[in-house]
């Protein structure tokens, strides 16, 4: 199923200010919320829908990421249904941001854990028409956030451990009595994470993950097409607290050709030829894209744009043993410069020509064409 734009969903402007995007989820949120909304599946998921939209539209990181690529290039921790997305520990911290309490609608309250899994990545590789038929194997070099090898993700300098927070007590909520109502809020010490880490470590300053280059030897098997995807799992960005690493998406695209135009496996080309071997019929030795060379048979007669297929000299399909099919448009090219000898013998068959129409009745021009499409 394809997912709505994250700004039609909060109904607001691709240009929308931070503060604009919170009021809006906040106020959709209010409304859609289950416990408003007993027993309505489908307030439930736009509910859900909702939170998706603001937890990638709220964060600048996915929000540049979205803007570019769109779904396919946000985190894969954005989105219901991946691992560590839940909607009402999302709409949970918006109301503490605006009201200093969560549990507004009797929803519980839950630490926050902090292992996520890591972002996936995106890189488009370009390729040719060659590379692509043949299959080939690249090296791609792909910025990314890794794993600390210091700290190893914990974030702590070496010898010290991650302390419990000591205003939450590890909960990651801070409670409040208020008449008959017990109300929370995300502790702002921790972050709600109820774990405080009291001396980073030195390389990443605590954040459990520095910047790197990868290198890495990419198989790209033989018939794919632009916009084809290659994913390689675990190659993405490292998760945060030792989660596990995202995946890599490898998009790619395939220039166009200077002699053959592609249509899924098929491919078409045009071959000049003259007009001798039109009328009196030939032997044409055509290339193929991996470079060798099939002969085609011209039968006398041929006519300007006649198209020939050679079976099997296209593209090979993927993940099949099977090649689709080579078209040969043929076009008769007319000489712009002439030797005497040649002019001669044309104007000999010109005067042919002239006696052959004569002989025929001496037909007009527009009779000649009615003769063409009415196939007499």
């Amino acid at each position: 199923m394809n997912k709505r734009d994250y700004y039609e969903v909060l109904g607001v402007r691709r240009d929308a200010s931070l503060e604009e995007i919170k009021k809006a989820y906040r106020r959709l949120a209010l409304k859609y919320h289950p416990d408003r909304n007993p027993g309505n599946k489908e307030a439930e998921e736009k509910f859900k829908e909702l939170a998706e939209a603001y937890s990638v539209l709220s964060d600048p990181e996915k929000r540049a990421r979205y803007d570019r690529f769109g779904h396919a290039g946000i985190s894969a921790t954005a989105g219901a249904g991946y691992a560590g997305f839940d909607p009402f520990s999302t709409f949970e911290d918006l109301l503490s941001e605006f009201f200093g309490f969560g549990d507004i609608f009797g929803t519980t309250t839950r630490r926050r854990s902090r292992v996520r899994q890591g972002a996936d990545l995106r890189y488009d590789l370009e390729l040719t028409l060659e590379e692509a038929a043949q299959g080939v194997e690249k090296t791609i070099t792909i910025p990314r956030l890794e794993r600390c090898p210091t700290c190893r993700g914990a974030g702590t300098a070496p010898g010290t451990h991650v302390s419990v927070c000591t205003t939450c007590h590890g909960t990651g909520q801070m409670r409040y009595q208020q008449g008959f109502f017990t109300v929370s809020r995300t502790c702002s010490h921790c972050h709600g994470t109820g774990t405080l880490i009291k001396t980073p470590c030195p390389e990443c300053r605590g954040q459990g993950r520095v910047e790197r280059e990868k290198t890495l030897e990419v198989r790209i098997p033989p018939g794919v097409d632009t916009g084809a995807r290659l994913r390689i799992q675990g190659e993405g960005e490292a998760g945060t607290g030792g989660g596990p690493p995202g995946d890599l998406y490898i998009v790619l695209h395939v220039r166009e050709h200077e002699i053959f135009q592609r249509q899924g496996a098929d491919l078409y080309c045009t071959v000049p030829i003259t007009f001798s071997q039109a009328a009196l019929g030939a032997e044409l030795k055509i290339p193929t894209l991996l470079g060798d060379e099939e002969t085609l048979r011209i039968p006398p007669g041929t006519q300007s744009g006649s198209v020939f297929r050679l079976r099997g000299k296209g593209m090979p399909k993927l993940g099949k043993a099977s090649f689709g099919d080579l078209y040969v448009n043929v076009k008769v090219v007319t000489p712009t410069r002439l030797t005497r000898e040649q002019r001669r013998l044309l104007e000999e068959l010109a005067k042919l020509e002239d006696q052959s129409e004569a002989s025929d009745g001496g037909k007009s021009v527009f009779e000649k064409m009615k003769d063409m499409f009415t196939g007499q």
